[in-house]
């Protein structure tokens, strides 16, 4: 493994811990104030027992989140020193932003942790609302970062030099709102399965069921309503990729000669050799009119981009398909809710139903993870899209890969430390309220 190599490895890794935690940071309040606001409301005190121990998780993963979030920063400078000399004043902006909301959403939850029984009941609510609304806003700042490393905007490169820097255009560049909206929604399918599918094995087990149940359905809803909104905002971000990056559709969707009425591919095992892909099922005109709203439009294929310049296509590819397949599955289960909830009452009592989501608990987040591989993979061989490649902003400090094997080991202990509190926490929870 060479430095270069090792630079990206530690980088993906580093990304790939953080942003289980980004994720559940930005949706658990959420989840936490709608049962608190259901105990305020109906006196329930199972809604009571939800929200402290919802709470005690969040406060785990937030002070996890907290710390492999630093580490991605300080990875910034010390990993692409090249990177952050010229896009630091360009994009630096949402970073500054995003610390306020960090610190803003870390005093909330300050409060909120050690503010039962102390402060106004509505008071404390209300600071349980500012730590989810903060961690939303803290993980669109920092996907408008990445958007302006998908999109750059915001200055002028004139002879190798940036001009004209607009710190303001370059936070809110093309890229922001079809990146932040589809990883929102992301965040709140992934988190709501997650931890709907936990509940649901509880309830399996025949474990203090009143509990459960409750929790379960507030997770369940919020991850089956996003869910089912998850395709829209997937459609706004494919035209969008189409229209600004075409290199990387081509590759998300393998698709090697530039064509009207091109098909989707589903599947398959690109050669890019050959410039084909084998296995694969194919649906007519279907990509043109996803990428571009009409069946007979041209959709770019890699024959139009320089060969050093594509991106990987068989690991774009096999992220985008895992990233959609996991997303179709999850709306089916969120459809099956929904009929129970609104038609067939007696599935909710159903165990197939339950064991559903159970097998959905990591869903979600497998396809986060494959949808950032996507995003990043698919803007090769570009830190920044079409201006900077990623080989000229690697540090030219040597060892870098033992950095990375000590970077995978110490996120290796933490992952086991994190499971080992949360399945203490959930025995606890389970000892206290049963």
């Amino acid at each position: 493994m060479d430095d270069f190599f090792a630079a990206r490895s530690q980088m993906a890794l580093s990304l790939g811990f953080h942003i289980i935690f980004a994720c559940i940071g930005m949706v658990m309040p959420f989840f936490m104030a709608v049962s608190h606001y259901k105990w305020l409301k109906t006196g329930d005190e199972v809604y009571k027992h939800i929200t402290k121990a919802w709470s005690k998780g969040v406060a785990i993963f937030f002070a996890t989140g907290a710390v492999s979030g630093t580490v991605l920063s300080f990875e910034l400078g010390l990993l692409w020193p090249r990177f952050m000399e010229h896009a630091g004043p360009i994009f630096g902006m949402p970073f500054s932003l995003e610390g306020t909301a960090f610190f803003i959403e870390a005093i909330a939850l300050g409060f909120f942790l050690y503010g039962w029984d102390r402060f106004n009941r509505w008071f404390h609510w209300v600071t349980g609302v500012v730590v989810g609304v903060s961690g939303l806003v803290s993980g669109i700042l920092v996907v408008a970062a990445n958007a302006w490393m998908n999109s750059p905007g915001g200055f002028d490169y004139v002879n190798g030099e940036y001009l004209n820097i607009d710190p303001i255009k370059a936070m809110f560049n093309d890229a922001w709102f079809s990146q932040a909206l589809h990883m929102s929604v992301a965040a709140f399918v992934a988190t709501g399965f997650a931890v709907a599918g936990i509940h649901a094995l509880m309830m399996l087990k025949g474990k203090n069921v009143a509990f459960h149940t409750r929790a379960f359905r507030i997770a369940a809803i919020f991850g089956a309503v996003a869910a089912v909104l998850q395709p829209i905002s997937g459609d706004i971000s494919a035209k969008d990729v189409a229209k600004r990056q075409p290199a990387k559709l081509a590759a998300m969707e393998a698709h090697f000669h530039t064509e009207e009425k091109a098909p989707l591919i589903i599947g398959g095992i690109p050669n890019e050799k050959t410039g084909e892909v084998d296995y694969a099922l194919r649906i007519p005109r279907m990509l043109s009119f996803l990428a571009h709203g009409d069946f007979s439009a041209e959709v770019k294929g890699l024959d139009q981009v320089p060969v050093q310049d594509r991106p990987p296509v068989a690991v774009t590819h096999y992220a985008f398909q895992i990233m959609v397949g996991l997303g179709m599955a999850m709306v089916l289960i969120a459809l099956l809710y929904f009929i129970a909830l609104w038609k067939k009452r007696n599935w909710l009592r159903g165990r197939w139903l339950l064991k559903l989501f159970v097998i959905a608990t990591p869903m979600g987040f497998i396809a986060v993870e494959a949808g950032w591989t996507v995003t990043e993979v698919g803007r090769q061989p570009w830190i920044i899209n079409g201006i900077m490649r990623t080989a000229d902003a690697v540090t030219p400090m040597p060892g870098i890969v033992y950095s990375f094997y000590i970077f995978t080991a110490v996120y290796i202990s933490l992952s086991v430390i994190v499971a080992f509190l949360l399945y203490r926490q959930i025995k606890m929870v389970d000892k206290l309220y049963n």
